[in-house]
């Protein structure tokens, strides 16, 4: 009765469904009979029909049905359910009987089995007397049969079967044995269904009809009886909706019973059960509210039917067991899909079922008494072995009046329960229902709760002596609680862990308890801090520790003997305690003086240590560990002799060391690791208190942000203090080992911008200003490391300015040896750097040394540099258009074979110095020059800026053997340098201008004409045209000269020629102008028969289209012109 009395019952909990009996079935031995069984409950998808199939012998033993009561005239209810009433529908009494019989239609002897088949379902239905239980028969068959109506014979042998077991057409199937089996056995289970909803839809009437014969002074568990049974029933049918309103019914009926302390149990039983099929109705029907809502009105209805007050730990643990159940159905439907939130979640009903379960415990041990012995005969004992009705007492079953039948058994019964609830494992029973809520709560993040419930589960589990699972998770706990800063709540808790590791006898645990007891965190009062500084010194003394108070007497013995013992172990004596994530007694920071120290100043490092408990503190040895752990010899201080170092309460105690760096360090981060502080001595044991980095706390960085808040409020105050304030204290964990001041210059000298491809120059100068000699100086000069990879490709850096550098040339020379500077000395360099691409560039001048120097009184080499950076804009020198023209300067789109054409340049100055064109070339390469000798015009010109200069060539295009339609030009070179005094020796810079290609084209015919510069009115003006013939065919010429109303002329006026392959022919024609100024010539118009695609236009481009006529003057002499 201890665990068990309060489990729901299985049959309670499961989902109620029609039970089917199947008979006839050999499952065994006959391999058809297991493919039926198998089809039917093998993989049953959740679409098929809620039916229960049990296979059963055909002369199985039903449950006796009762005679039928046809008066409750003088009945007196003993109980409100029978225990074993739903077990009896859910598992014994059958909805429907299925008998399977194998017998075909044309079966040979058909008379004896259909005989046989009739004898088996009376034996059934014998078994069955009273029942209202339906009976079916299912014939296999070996055949698939015919559609209905096409076999008469089986329509005939039918209805004789059916009046032989005197069954409707409706009970009787036929199940063929074929490859669709389970398409058949699903058509039966439906109609098997149909039958089980007509059982249970009887089942129900009948209940119902018992109504009329009962009355509400004597037969109120009736009511409540009936209610739940139609309920049930409804369950079974699978009418969820009537069964919840029934069950609802039956809940209201439970409470109007007449309560007193003998039936108090079975009412609470009994509406827990109602209850639960409530709300497990109403998470089916997705109505989570309701169900909330019925689970709350049940608790406030029962939270106060306690009953017999000796057994009131019965009433915590059904109060414990309703919440718990709650929670788990809670829990399912979420499993199903619906959805919960933070602040109403399963978690806060198993917690509340734990809380229950605390005040079982608690009221056990007041109630049940510890030396009383356990009553003889056993009152709890029945003579069925267990109880008739549900929530009923063992030895008083049946019994309904106010007062217990027997005092002396009630007296033994109460006395056997108080007995048997002393062996219950409460502890177990809170620790899994803590288990549940904080799964709960984590899943729906709820952090303070689930740390709350596991300080639950740890004191559970020190009560239940389990004392390392209860440090586990009070260790884990503590952290969430140090960091929130629950100063109370940590001191509790800590408390608690303190005794588990005491009782333990875990040194190392007992230590960082007491420690953190004794430090600025805990609230306990001072005497409770003294007796753990007291305890604590005893241990460090390898002495035994006295008990902390408030533990069990039996447990304090076995940690004295397991005290003992650790204490005569050798070889354990030294310990080191990580303290940086609790909160100590010895506060520690510690802090380097500067964020960087030069290399020739000493490394200045201070260590702040400050005691938090009642009385001073002793530490034989401070330590500070570092990442370079050659510097760990200078951090250390130790107690001389038999004086110890000491700690005074609440003052701050300051250590100083000093180191100097090595140059090898010079660069590099040196940071502290570790502090460690040793309490203790080597003859009792020795404690290292050790900090991470540079020392404080769980609790220091909230304290440091509160000290500065408080420090920027009430800043003026703090000035006058002597002693720093703790709180206010920063840590500096790490410095920078940089490299000795330079004392020399470097300047920079140079003309900006620099000029694409040219040899910037810059001048640098460096001066010495140590008081000693500078060895080893070194320059290392160009463009800085980091910048676009592309500039590196192009840009040059030399120290020879005398010529231009190649490619080659890097784009940064490093390390150039300039020898030793004495004090006051002067170097002067220049560094040329060629830029091929414009744009910003930045450039670096790094100047490297070593100095002797000396750090207090040690001798060292320190290397040290000077940087300067310059950023240097690079920009084109100028600016070169080309273009074609014909000898007319008329652009050219095309240039016509062996037939000469102007090529124009010109150079547009865009540099902000001036410039100095030494020469100018013309590198051809498919184009010939039409003048003998190329020869440059821009020769030791100076460009201003905004200046241009031009140059005109005249060129030809030769014949090509190949038909290409483009050729290459060539280059148009330029040597120039930049034209400032200091730099007229410095090399000339040559550009390349890549000339466009030229599109070619043929003219079969070439016409060119002599005519003179200038005419006279009514003066005779001579023109004489050449046509040649370019082709390699005889040419057919027709020329016409177009009349003019500027001009009369003589001549063939139209005319047609014949003109061998290369020949030329000529027309002589005299013009007579007849107006002044600029005249159009007669136009000449060319046709050429044998070539239609070359048209007159195309002919008369090279032809002059106009000439200058003066007017008609008066004749002078030549000296008048001369003077004039």
């Amino acid at each position: 009765m201890a665990g068990s009395q309060w489990e729901l019952p299985p049959e309670l909990c499961c989902r109620p469904m029609a039970f089917v009996a199947l008979t006839g079935l050999d499952v065994v031995y006959n391999a058809v009979h297991r493919a039926i069984w198998d089809a039917f409950c093998a993989n049953r998808r959740a679409d098929r029909v809620p039916i229960s199939f049990k296979v059963l012998p055909g002369d199985h033993e039903y449950p006796k049905c009762r005679t039928k009561r046809t008066s409750y005239e003088w009945y007196i209810p003993k109980g409100i359910l029978k225990t074993g009433w739903m077990n009896k529908h859910l598992n014994l009494v059958p909805a429907l009987v299925v008998l399977f019989y194998e017998l075909d239609w044309d079966d040979p002897q058909w008379k004896e089995k259909q005989s046989e088949c009739a004898t088996k379902v009376e034996i059934v239905r014998t078994s069955l007397q009273g029942r209202n239980t339906k009976v079916a028969v299912v014939l296999i068959q070996k055949k698939t049969p015919l559609p209905p109506g096409e076999d008469l014979v089986a329509s005939e042998r039918a209805a004789t079967l059916c009046n032989a077991c005197d069954l409707s057409g409706k009970s009787l199937f036929v199940l063929p044995h074929t490859d669709h089996l389970v398409g058949y056995i699903i058509r039966l289970e439906n109609a098997f269904y149909e039958h089980a909803q007509t059982y249970y839809y009887t089942e129900i009437r009948r209940v119902k009809s018992h109504k009329e014969f009962l009355n509400k002074t004597t037969h109120q568990l009736l009511f409540v009886r009936h209610q739940f049974k139609i309920a049930f029933f409804s369950e079974l049918k699978q009418d969820t909706q009537n069964a919840l309103k029934y069950y609802r019914t039956a809940y209201s009926l439970v409470h109007e019973l007449r309560a007193h302390e003998t039936n108090m149990l079975e009412i609470k039983t009994m509406a827990g059960f109602i209850n639960y099929k409530i709300c497990r109705l109403c998470f089916q029907h997705n109505t989570p509210l309701d169900a909330i809502a019925q689970f709350r009105k049940h608790i406030d209805l029962c939270k106060k039917k306690i009953g017999s007050a000796e057994l009131a730990f019965e009433h915590a643990a059904w109060m414990s067991k309703q919440f718990q159940s709650f929670g788990e159905l809670f829990d399912e439907a979420i499993k199903l899909g619906l959805t919960a939130i933070q602040t109403q979640n399963p978690g806060f009903y198993y917690q509340q079922a734990a809380c229950y379960s605390q005040d079982r415990k608690q009221q056990a041990q007041q109630l049940c008494q510890a030396g009383a012995t356990y009553p003889s005969p056993e009152p709890l004992d029945t003579q069925s072995g267990g109880l008739d009705f549900y929530g009923q007492r063992p030895w008083r079953q049946g019994h309904q009046s106010i007062d217990p039948p027997d005092a002396e058994k009630e007296k033994t019964g109460i006395l056997a329960l108080q007995i048997k609830e002393r062996d219950v494992p409460h502890s177990e029973l809170i620790i899994a229902l803590l288990s549940n809520a904080v799964a709960q709560f984590k899943k729906y993040k709820c952090p303070r709760m689930k740390s709350h419930l596991m300080v639950q589960m740890g004191e559970e589990y020190y009560h239940a002596k389990d004392y390392t699972k209860a440090l586990k998770l009070l260790d884990y706990v503590m952290c969430d609680y140090r960091t929130e800063r629950w100063w109370g709540l940590l001191t509790a808790i800590l408390t608690t862990a303190l005794r588990c590791a005491y009782l333990m006898a875990s040194v190392k645990d007992y230590i960082i308890y007491c420690m953190e007891l004794l430090g600025r965190a805990s609230t306990l009062k001072e005497e409770q801090k003294l007796r753990i500084e007291k305890n604590l010194i005893k241990v460090l003394t390898n002495e035994v520790p006295d008990a902390e108070p408030e533990c069990d007497s039996s447990s304090v013995s076995a940690a004295k003997s397991l005290w003992s013992d650790r204490m005569a172990l050798a070889g354990s004596n030294e310990l080191t305690i990580e303290v940086q994530d609790y909160i100590p007694f010895i506060q520690c920071k510690a802090k380097f003086q500067s964020p960087s120290f030069h290399v020739d100043q000493p490394i200045q490092l201070q260590v702040f240590l400050r005691a938090d408990c009642p009385h001073p503190v002793s530490f034989n040895k401070l330590s500070v560990s570092l990442s370079n752990q050659e510097y760990n010899q200078w951090c250390v201080v130790e107690s001389s002799g038999q004086e110890s170092m000491s700690l005074l309460p609440g003052k701050t105690k300051r250590f100083n060391f000093s180191f100097v760096a090595k140059t090898e360090d010079v660069g590099k981060k040196i940071e502290m690791t570790g502090i460690e502080v040793m309490l203790g001595s080597d003859s009792g044991r020795c404690v290292f208190m050790s900090w991470r980095g540079a020392g404080g706390d769980a609790a220091s960085t909230h304290e440091a942000l509160q000290a500065s808040r408080s420090s920027r409020r009430w800043g003026r105050c703090l000035e006058a203090r002597q002693e720093p304030d703790w709180d206010s204290l920063t840590m500096q964990h790490s410095t920078m080992i940089i490299s000795r001041v330079p004392k020399i210059s470097v300047q920079l000298s140079h003309q900006p911008p620099a000029l694409n491809n040219e040899m910037y120059c810059i001048s640098v100068t460096i001066q010495s200003q140590e008081e000693g000699v500078a060895k080893d100086v070194k320059l290392t000069a160009g463009l800085k490391p980091g910048q676009d990879a592309n500039l590196g490709q192009t840009t040059h850096v030399t120290l020879d300015g005398s010529k231009v550098c190649d490619d080659t040339a890097p784009a940064l020379l490093p390390d150039v040896p300039l020898g030793d500077l004495k004090p006051g000395e002067k170097l002067e360099w220049c560094v040329y750097v060629k830029c091929v691409s414009t744009g910003p560039r930045v450039f670096l001048f790094h100047v490297a040394y070593s100095i002797d120097t000396t750090v207090e009184g040690r001798q060292i080499v320190c290397k040290c540099h000077k940087d300067e950076t310059v950023t240097i804009e690079t920009v084109v020198p100028f600016e070169v258009s080309v273009k074609f023209v014909s000898t007319k300067f008329e652009p050219l789109d095309r240039v016509a074979v062996d037939i000469p054409f102007l090529l124009m340049t010109d150079i547009l100055s865009s540099s902000p110095w001036p410039l100095l064109l030494a020469s100018s070339s013309l590198q051809l390469v498919t184009i010939t020059s039409n003048t003998p000798q190329l020869q440059s015009q821009l020769q030791e010109v100076v460009l201003q800026t905004g200046e241009s200069a031009s140059e005109c060539f005249c060129l030809r295009c030769p014949p090509l053997t190949n038909s290409n339609s483009t050729v290459a030009t060539g280059q148009y070179l330029i040597s120039w340098r930049r034209y400032v005094t200091h730099m007229l020796n410095s090399p000339l810079i040559q550009t390349t201008v890549t000339l466009p290609h030229v599109i070619l084209e043929s003219v079969p015919l070439y016409i060119h004409a002599d005519v003179p510069s200038f005419g006279r009115v009514r003066e005779s003006l001579s023109v004489r045209y050449h046509i040649e013939n370019r082709t390699a065919l005889v040419q057919e010429v027709e020329m016409a000269v177009e009349p003019s109303d500027a001009f009369m002329f003589s001549g063939l006026k139209q005319v047609r020629l014949r003109i061998l392959p290369g020949s030329e022919q000529q027309m002589l024609y005299n013009y007579y102008p007849l107006m002044a100024g600029y005249q159009t010539l007669p136009q000449l118009n060319i046709s050429l028969p044998r070539c239609p695609t070359t048209n007159t236009h195309t002919l008369r481009r090279f032809l002059p289209q106009r000439i200058f006529v003066k007017p008609q003057g008066r004749q002078v002499d030549d000296a008048s012109i001369a003077a004039a």
